[in-house]
């Protein structure tokens, strides 16, 4: 069994080893050990639950409509994700309990951005979270609409979860040639390493220009993009 190191025990490592290191997050095995996730695990969960749902959703309505109302859903999910990432993960209290959990919750991942098992979220937090959801969809949309928007959001949370693991860990270690992924990274970067108060929308930026909160460019950014880079970005 991997032995990982404790907050205090990184004092004095190298920046670039301080990023990427996985330090220990409970005292119980049990709960350090499910607080790492491989990234291929939200996939081989989520993927059946959307094909089958969707499938489900074109035996109660057409095919346009199951489209349509998937489309809405994705697009439910990208504002739930840029509020979720600005009211929730960054709400950051001081002292106390509120401190601690805000440190598991999302503190973890900006002290030690290029931690490979802590960039997906874990399927103890997100199963719950995604059968919440769904029963909400069940309550206010009703059937059959509830089923398509249920996979249009749930497709929206793993493309979400895929991005972010791969804007850290970029294959090669490269920056992407294409302008897109290109621009997803640096934006991401600019979040982590220059404001942290900007650049909520990590897989739709476009709600950080609809809600003011984009990063913006300058000699300081590049540096700061360089250097989340410098450090396995």
């Amino acid at each position: 069994m991997a032995s990982y190191p404790r907050r205090e025990d990184l004092s004095g490592l190298p920046r670039a080893e301080v990023l990427k290191a996985s330090p220990r997050m409970f005292d119980s095995r049990l709960l350090d050990r499910l607080s790492r996730v491989h990234w291929s695990v939200p996939p081989l969960i989520f993927t059946p639950a959307i094909v089958l749902v969707f499938i489900h959703a074109l035996g109660l309505m057409s095919l346009w409509a199951a489209v349509l109302w998937a489309i809405g859903g994705y697009v439910f999910w990208t504002l739930t994700e840029y509020w979720l990432h600005r009211l929730v993960f960054h709400f950051e209290p001081e002292a106390g309990v509120g401190a601690r959990l805000h440190w598991i919750i999302h503190g973890v991942h900006h002290d030690h951005p290029n931690d490979p098992l802590r960039l997906v979220m874990p399927p103890s937090v997100s199963v719950p979270l995604a059968a919440a959801f769904y029963g909400l969809f069940v309550v206010v949309l009703g059937s059959p609409a509830c089923f398509a928007f249920a996979a249009g959001f749930w497709a929206g949370y793993l493309g979400y979860d895929m991005l972010h693991y791969y804007v850290h860990h970029l294959p090669g270690g490269r920056k992407p040639d294409a302008w897109l992924p290109r621009r997803l990274h640096e934006l991401h970067m600019r979040h982590h390493f220059q404001d942290p108060d900007t650049g909520y929308g990590v897989s739709a930026p476009f709600w950080d220009h609809v809600f003011r909160t984009a990063p913006r460019a300058g000699r300081r950014g590049a540096h700061a993009v360089l250097r989340g880079r410098g450090g396995s970005a």
